[in-house]
């Protein structure tokens, strides 16, 4: 049937912020679907929290609410757009949860808005686990046994029928969150109890276990025609008790016979047709019994999720875009497949090659989690590789995660037979080293049958990890006289020059130079979705040590973007967002496109953003194939290397040794911002001052320099990114004992110390520079001050309290920085500002996590202007373009702009301690957040109650407030603690802080500490249950610090929203004042750009002078 003629304006309901279980993948499925909305002639309605995504861009819908996705902000929207239809099924299960909400409230009713991919049966039927289980039994499956229970009591009495171990799960939460496997009653105890708080219904189902079978998902896709195709299978490499993003897995599945694929299809296929998805996407996971072959249905997802980002990248076919049209109206075989051009969407997609994806965790950040893989979700990103077998993906998959060994060691270890009963007994716990582990007892003389029976690991890819480890040893026995025949072997199989060079004792230079005076190089395949049946027209090529080539010429030479990789704390989905815009802009200009990336969930590896897209690892060898590949073809112009994060730059200068034209920002201007000397040298010669810092080889080093320094100081190793192990230290017995632990002082490996700021307020600058003219993005304020990694740090922007002559300042330092340095392009500074002094922190020059939520606040592409920089722009060009505006920048933005509060948001609840415990969320210079949400309004208390929201902790308009606060603090805590008793909050305080709020006439009821309960009713047991609804802890020293640790775990577990800096408690105090005293008003991005762009030319004749806020009367009108 054509398209549907009676939807002319579609909401999309976007994921909010990237957590973990809940990721980059759903920007990419968004952006597709709102590139069908907009080509089908639809209204585009979008609403999502989080700014750091393409699909919140200004142009690729018609109205984008960056709100928080709740259901009195969407019920707004509603009511302003008056959409026909709500799709909910792109944007995880956040998006699904806010869909019941309206359909609960009734909102749907009321403005006749229909819901379309999805309607609420189905939804509840997928998602509602008894329901579920007559669907599975109706369509001739069956499901696992199981017991809901609703409360301790019931919990118990149901372990009694189903014995331990069994398998614990709340219901209605995201990638696992708050489930577990219970081996007994105390297990069951903690696991439950938590789960009935983390369920929006407090119901948890308790269930026979499963573990150790077999675990395998389908992805399908079904349309209002009943056509149904399989998109793809994928098969998990650990078995089940692993979380299946947390667990390697393997595309198609390779160790079904055809007899259990097909019966697995046609339980699958029923399970549809019963649920009724009739316009989209959905998942199935089944386990199988290796014993017995008895297959169960575990779950299934009727909407979008993250394996279908998967499915899409490993098979072409792309799911979310396909779904969109299904929900117009459109069936499979009407829908043509953009990479063929020839098959309809109802052609099931064949694969000739193998795809790995292999998770990237991120435990270095959580020293006190533990590290066992659970059915609660723990990996923040991933990477995946296709190659022609299996163990050429897997190598290339494990190489692209880019962590210090992830690649396989093929070093024999001389075990005697107790140390390897000890490596096996290891393997039963499955953890990020697992594999390592198993393929090293393999290494070591363990059978396969010893290793199945420790890991319910598939025999056939144990048997895999020995083919790599004969292969390995063919190289070691040759390794005097490597044959063609032998590297190729290795080549075939994964080997990367690296293995090889450390295999025979060699480096890699002179590997690859022995590979390349060979003649041996990979060729690059294609995914065509159909194993070169018919001619594919979009070139997504992957490399192979195969023998026939298939890249096309190309008659212009290329630009290559080099992407960010597998997303992790510190490096995400903001800079995948700044390569995205190059690709899109330099197409735009004529120019053909390369894009380089291994991470499945993000734009940049669709298939059509570029011109070409390699999926490939991002190391050295990998990148300079490819650059041999394009030249090969048609030539290239240059790479790209300062927007995918810290990745690329790490592959610069090698870049450059090797012949290959960097554009944009050299490599040496890299190194003199990198560089701690030559940086020093950069800030002297501009007149700017950075914090007193010294270097350390030795402990006693260390010691002289905090004391010449002076307490506090920040200490950290010298080579790390995203704050990793830097820790503020107050005395010398603190110093000792982060030396001791964080790392071994050597000169190889020094430890850097700067005198840390206290009670500075924290600038962040985005600008980009073209070799003569500045052009400032964007000032950010900081909101918690110093101390706290910009990451994870709550801004604003534009700034609310720094006056005219602190932003002129800080202009000319970026000035003076970006001159010194040499950056063409972006570059992004941080200040401090304390005093009256500006002291610089660092300078980073590449495009920075901040980048998206600055374009958007200030409505200016700064990713784009700076590729186009890169190709020898000037700014003064940019802005006669119309691509930079001409008479205003990032600091004089007009009087009324709309304020941008971005908040993080940290990922605390998911990482426990062995006990159970939630691992402490005390902020510090360390980055731990995962993603973040943008509040946009034209009032500053508002727009930070926005991003509140957003982030998951709503700030309360009445109950209990605990303060506690650390001697320093005291004296600014009293008025704000004295506003919110006037607001009629109950203050509930502990020793000290209740003393000094009891004097200055606030009342306060007193806890007893956890330290000196006693058994009594202590502070931490008031938050467990619920009682307290805001707290404010800022942390002191000693025994201190681990009782504000107690009551902080308690708050994260149950959800209760934390401040650990007077400032943010300053700025929740208005917020709360405004929540109350107002109702939220929308705004869209369209309105806040047009806004900016009518100011800045209204401007134009007004006195410059007028157009920066005067801080001071902001401040005395909040407070009044």
């Amino acid at each position: 049937m054509p398209r549907r003629t009676d939807l002319n304006s579609v909401l999309v309901i976007g994921s909010g912020p990237i957590v973990i279980g809940q990721a980059a993948e759903f920007d990419y499925s968004g952006t597709q679907a709102l590139r069908v909305l907009k080509e089908e002639g639809v209204r585009v309605v979008l609403v999502n929290s989080n700014p750091a995504t393409i699909m919140t861009d200004p142009e690729f819908a018609d109205a984008t609410y960056i709100e928080p996705i709740t259901p009195e902000v969407i019920a707004k929207i509603i009511e302003k757009e008056r959409p026909d239809a709500i799709l909910p099924t792109l944007g995880g299960q956040t998006a699904l949860n806010a869909a019941i909400a309206l359909d609960k409230q009734g909102t749907l009713r009321e403005y006749d808005v229909e819901l379309i991919g999805a309607n609420i049966e189905a939804i509840n039927l997928g998602e509602d686990r008894e329901a579920f289980k007559g669907v599975v039994e109706r369509a001739g499956g069956e499901s696992a046994r199981s017991i809901i229970v609703h409360s301790m009591p019931e919990a118990l009495e149901a372990a009694k029928e189903l014995g331990y171990p069994m398998v614990v799960r709340p219901s209605f939460t995201m990638g696992g969150l708050g489930s577990g496997m219970a081996y007994n009653e105390e297990d069951l105890y903690r696991i439950a109890g938590a789960g009935i708080q983390y369920s929006p219904t407090s119901e948890v189902l308790l269930e026979e276990s499963i573990l150790g079978w077999k675990e395998y998902e389908l992805e399908m896709m079904r349309d209002k025609n009943d056509n149904v195709v399989v998109v793809c299978s994928i098969e998990n490499f650990d078995p089940v008790g692993v979380h299946t993003g947390d667990s390697i897995t393997v595309a198609p599945a390779l160790t079904l016979t055809d007899r259990e694929y097909q019966k697995l299809r046609d339980i699958a296929i029923n399970v549809i047709r019963e649920v009724g998805v009739d316009t989209g996407g959905c998942n199935i996971q089944f386990a199988v019994d290796p014993k017995t072959g008895r297959i169960i249905v575990i779950e299934m997802n009727p909407r979008v999720s993250r394996s279908s980002a998967l499915a899409s990248k490993a098979t072409g076919f792309p799911i979310a875009k396909i779904a969109t049209k299904l929900s117009l109206g459109y069936t499979l075989d009407e829908i043509p497949n953009d990479i063929t051009q020839k098959t309809p969407a109802s052609f099931e997609p064949t694969l000739d090659y193998v795809v790995v994806k292999v998770p990237r965790f991120a435990f270095e950040k959580f020293p006190a989690a533990d590290p066992t893989l659970t059915t609660t979700m723990k990996s923040v990103g991933e990477a995946m590789a296709l190659g022609r077998n299996f163990t050429e993906a897997l190598q290339k998959a494990m190489r692209s995660l880019e962590q210090k060994g992830a690649s396989f060691s093929f070093t024999k270890q001389q075990l005697n037979a107790e140390e390897l009963d000890a490596l096996i007994e290891k393997t039963k716990i499955p953890t990020t080293q697992r594999i390592y582990q198993v393929q090293q007892a393999l290494l070591a003389g363990a059978s396969i049958a010893q290793v199945f029976e420790a890991t319910k690991i598939d025999p056939w890819f144990l048997d895999q990890l020995v083919l790599l480890n004969e292969v390995a040893g063919i190289v070691r026995e040759n390794r005097d006289n490597l044959t063609p025949e032998i590297l190729q072997l290795a080549k075939r199989h994964g080997f990367s020059d690296l293995q090889i060079a450390e295999i025979i004792g060699s480096s890699e230079d002179v590997v690859r130079g022995v590979r390349h005076a060979l003649g041996i190089r990979p060729v690059f395949k294609t995914v065509d979705t159909c194993a070169a049946e018919f001619e594919a027209f979009t070139p997504y090529h992957y490399s192979s040590y195969d023998s026939e080539d298939e890249v096309a010429h190309h008659e212009t030479p290329s630009i290559m973007i080099l992407g960010s990789g597998p997303n992790r704390i510190g490096q995400g989905i903001e800079f995948d967002y700044s390569c995205v815009h190059a690709s899109l802009v330099l197409r735009s200009l004529g120019y053909e496109t390369v894009m380089v990336n291994c991470n499945p969930e993000t734009v940049s590896t669709d298939y059509d953003v570029s011109t070409r897209l390699y999926f490939e690892p991002l190391t050295l060898e990998d990148v300079l194939e490819i650059v041999e590949s394009e030249r090969r073809t048609g030539g290239l112009l240059g790479v790209f290397v300062q927007l995918g994060g810290q990745t690329p730059l790490k592959l610069a200068k090698a870049l450059k040794d090797a012949g290959v034209p960097i554009l944009g920002t050299t490599p040496e201007a890299i190194d003199l911002a990198e560089d701690r000397g030559e940086f020093a040298r950069v800030l002297e010669e501009g007149g700017l001052i950075s914090p007193k810092n010294g270097t350390a080889y030795t402990f006693e080093g260390a010691k002289r320099v905090a004391d010449e320094i002076g307490y506090p100081v920040l200490v950290r190793p010298s080579y790390v990114l995203g704050g990793r192990g830097m820790e503020i230290v107050y005395d010398e017995a603190n110093l000792a004992r982060y030396l001791e632990n964080a790392t071994e002082v050597s000169p190889s490996q020094p430890a850097l110390i700067d005198k840390f700021l206290e009670d500075a307020i924290e600038i962040d600058v985005d600008a980009l520079f073209d070799g003569t003219e500045l052009y400032l993005g964007g000032v950010m304020e900081h909101i918690e001050e110093a101390g706290i990694h910009s990451g994870d740090s709550s801004c604003t922007l534009p700034p609310i309290t720094l006056g005219p002559d602190v932003i002129a300042k800080v202009k000319e330092a970026t000035e003076a920085i970006a001159r010194g340095t040499g950056v063409r392009g972006l570059i992004n500074i941080q200040f401090a500002y304390v005093s009256e002094n500006l002291f610089v922190i660092e300078a980073n020059p590449r495009a920075s996590r901040t980048v998206p939520f600055v374009s958007k606040a200030t409505g200016v592409q700064l990713a784009k202007a700076a590729v186009m920089i890169g190709l020898g722009k000037s700014i003064a060009e940019l802005k006669a373009e119309g691509y930079l505006p001409k008479n205003m920048d990032g600091a004089s933005l007009p009087q009324n702009t709309a304020i941008a509060v971005k908040a993080a948001v940290l990922p605390f609840s998911r990482f426990r301690t062995p006990e159970g415990v939630v691992v402490d969320s005390l902020l510090s210079p360390e980055m731990r957040s995962t993603g973040e949400v943008m509040g946009l309004d034209t009032l500053y208390d508002t727009a930070f109650a926005k991003a509140q929201a957003g982030a998951g902790s709503p700030l309360p308009t009445e109950g209990k407030v605990f303060v506690s606060v650390a001697n320093h603090d005291k004296r600014n805590v009293i008025i704000y603690a004295k506003m919110l008793e006037q607001l009629g909050f109950e203050i509930v305080s502990t020793g000290g802080t209740a003393d000094v709020l009891r004097r200055n006439g606030v009342n306060s009821t007193v806890a007893s500490k956890f330290a000196e309960a006693n058994g009594q009713h202590s502070i931490v047991d008031m938050v467990r249950n619920g009682e307290i609804d805001l707290i404010l802890n800022t942390p002191a020293g000693g025994a201190a610090r681990s009782d504000g640790y107690e009551i902080r775990a308690a708050a994260v577990s149950v959800g209760c929203p934390v401040m650990t800096t007077i400032s943010e408690f300053a700025a929740a105090v208005q917020a709360i004042t405004a929540l109350r005293e107002r109702s939220w008003e929308i705004i869209n991005l369209q309105e806040h750009g047009e806004f900016l762009r009518t100011a800045s030319t209204r401007e134009q004749g007004q006195d410059k002078g007028e157009q920066v806020r005067e801080g001071e009367q902001v401040r005395e009108g909040e407070l009044s």
